[in-house]
């Protein structure tokens, strides 16, 4: 234990003393919050840089329409989803939150690098891409934490991103190797920027592609539809068994108030016999 906290630990209770002879009384440790506050402050100022993304790049005119519209229609979707076909059950596994560093920092670079240098054909052919990134991290932590959205429904947010991000890295990667040429007295600088865009268009793709193809389509999207209808299921039986329960019970007490009734008339009965 460093020194500083020595110094800054609590102190105890001088009221408190022990009597001799006497067994101290035991304290649980409470659990400190310190480093959860701080990682969840940290996260929230995340949420607030991505939102801070997403007005400038709306902003800017660099995001086509279609791509601006598609977020609005994505959680209109996933919200009638989650109302209509896959209601929650009212149950959250905790908070998750999420923020995916590999498919945004160095396009994130690429398009800051592009302003500065003044390429304003790397900063349209990357900006979409963020654009849209930016949208799913900020909506996956959102709904991470809400009880009205069930896991089907949270496993389309990446799917459906996902599958829209493909296209447009597609497009990303036909500008940077196709339409984008470099002059023939380009010095050392711009080789290593022209190549850098074409292996990070190149990266993109084939990390988002073994993301959706690998990983959310053959297991993260059926694991999600496997817990909620088991979850269903269980939700079922408990309310059948609760029913049966009920039903034993209401047996019983038929039973016995019929064979009280068959006392009570018997021994009016023999009342009457006497």
């Amino acid at each position: 234990m460093s020194g500083v906290t020595l110094a800054v630990a609590p102190r105890s209770d001088p009221e408190k003393t022990t009597v001799p002879g006497t067994k101290p009384e035991s304290k649980k440790p409470q659990p400190s919050r310190t480093d959860e506050e701080g990682i969840m402050g940290s996260l929230r100022l995340i949420e607030l840089q991505l939102v801070a993304f997403i007005m400038v790049f709306s902003a800017s005119g660099l995001v086509p329409l279609l791509d601006l519209i598609f977020p609005a229609f994505t959680s209109a979707y996933i919200l009638a989803l989650s109302r209509f076909v896959f209601p929650s059950r009212g149950r959250i596994s905790g908070s998750r939150e999420i923020f995916r560093g590999m498919g945004l920092f160095l396009p994130l670079a690429y398009v800051l690098g592009g302003f500065a240098r003044g390429d304003e054909h790397a900063v349209r052919s990357a900006t979409p891409h963020l654009f849209l990134l930016s949208f799913q991290i900020l909506t996956e932590n959102i709904i991470s934490g809400l009880s009205l959205f069930s896991p089907p429904a949270r496993a389309l947010v990446p799917l459906l991103y996902t599958t829209r991000r493909l296209f447009i890295i597609l497009d990303w990667t036909k500008d940077v190797w196709i339409n984008k040429t470099l002059p023939a007295n380009a010095d050392l600088q711009n080789v290593a920027w022209y190549w850098f865009g074409r292996v990070l268009a190149v990266a993109n793709l084939v990390y988002f592609s073994i993301n959706l193809f690998g990983f959310l389509i053959p297991r993260f999207l059926p694991r999600a539809f496997e817990n909620y209808f088991r979850e269903k299921d269980e939700i079922q039986t408990k309310m059948e068994q609760d029913k049966r329960f009920s039903a034993a019970i209401n047996n019983r007490s038929s039973s016995s108030s019929s064979s009280q009734l068959q006392q009570q008339e018997s021994a009016s009965a023999d009342k009457k016999a006497d």
